[in-house]
């Protein structure tokens, strides 16, 4: 399977041309892989009993480890495809699996939204240059690569997360836990509210230490929807603020009756002049929909209050976090002041907000 290596959106077969340069951002969170003379030597359904390719094995194995999630997207019975992946241990690494017959562009496509990431940030393998030109005419973002690459994509950059977490081995968990917990959210027969009550959602809040700073990292580089300023911050950058008396860095984790959604949450405020200045708010898309962000907010004004100071919030639009300024504004946050392409809201201590009632419980560390 050794061949050089060509761009990520090249459907010819090697050896057609001038490469072109591979971006190294985004970072790929998702390859999808097809299976049949890509993943193993054969095809199921001709009865061949395919052995997996070693070396697309090992770099399935490795980049799961990096925190890529592998999926599915191959033309067959999904039963019979289900049932090799199984039969050679490999079931438990792929989050989705989309197998029919349809066009493969559209596999692609209902994969990152039950993932709930952007196409920009999937990859996909397949064998077949008709293939790989259907998904890339039609998913333009998706980045193709021919089957014989498999072994080569541990070394290209966009597989090459520059800090690895405790997380990132843990990120398939995370997420097969989360597709149970759709399956049950699926089956729910009353309003949204009570299925959300009866998770037993619990919000960990504490400050971050030295352990956490990674994360604290990769949390700023990934999520760009739920970011308040859309500020990134290095480790160096992290790490002074949290040496800094003036300033808080606080890292939130997500527990439900489920399991743990990870780390999910960050919060960066600057103590200045009676305020408690919110510098940069972020959270996990994954735990959009459990209304989190406004907990953590809610948590962050009454400590501030409690201190005797003014909760104030920096907002910076980027062009797709305005549900975070939806979020401050619920929260009590009024605008202060209009830069233009800067907003600061604030809390009148004299007049807080009344105490909302979540379903989630807050618990400080």
């Amino acid at each position: 399977m050794s061949a050089p290596p060509r761009g990520p959106h090249d459907t010819t077969e090697a050896g057609s041309g001038t490469e072109p340069a591979r971006p190294p951002e985004p970072a790929v969170k998702c390859l999808v892989w097809d299976l049949d003379d890509t993943l193993w030597d054969g095809v199921v359904l001709e009865g061949d009993a395919p052995v997996p390719y070693a070396a697309a094995v090992g770099t399935v194995r490795a980049l799961d480890r990096r925190g890529v999630l592998h999926a599915v997207a191959s033309r067959g019975e999904h039963d019979v495809a289900a049932a090799h992946l199984a039969a050679h241990g490999l079931d438990p690494l792929f989050t989705v699996l989309e197998v029919g017959w349809g066009a493969k562009s559209r596999a692609v496509e209902r994969i990152a939204a039950e993932l709930n990431i952007g196409l920009d940030t999937v990859a996909f393998i397949d064998n077949d240059a008709v293939e790989r030109a259907e998904v890339a005419a039609a998913l333009p973002d998706v980045r193709c690569y021919a089957a014989h690459e498999a072994e080569l994509l541990t070394s290209y950059p966009e597989f090459t997360p520059r800090f690895l977490t405790d997380e990132s081995a843990l990120r398939r968990d995370l997420y097969r836990t989360e597709r149970r917990r759709k399956a049950a959210e699926a089956e729910h027969t009353g309003p949204p509210a009570r299925f959300l009550a009866s998770l037993g959602l619990v919000l960990t809040v504490r400050r971050a230490t030295e352990a956490d700073l990674a994360r604290a990292h990769e949390l700023t580089v990934r999520t760009h929807q739920l970011n308040t300023t859309g500020r990134t911050f290095g480790l160096d950058e992290l790490r002074g603020l949290c040496a800094d008396p003036g300033h808080e860095v606080l890292v939130a984790g997500l527990t439900d009756r489920f399991g743990s959604y990870g780390t999910i949450g960050l919060a960066v405020t600057a103590l200045r002049d009676g305020a408690t200045v919110l510098e940069l708010l972020l959270m996990s898309c994954r735990v959009m929909s459990r209304g989190v962000g406004a907990v953590l907010i809610d948590h962050i004004v009454a400590t501030s209050l409690a201190a005797g100071r003014r909760p104030v919030a920096e907002f910076v639009p980027t062009g797709v976090n305005r549900q975070m300024l939806v979020t401050l504004r619920f929260s009590g946050f009024a605008v202060v002041a209009d830069a233009g392409d800067r907003l600061t809201l604030a809390i009148d201590p004299h007049d807080p907000p009344p105490a909302r009632k979540h379903p989630v419980r807050v618990v400080t560390a």
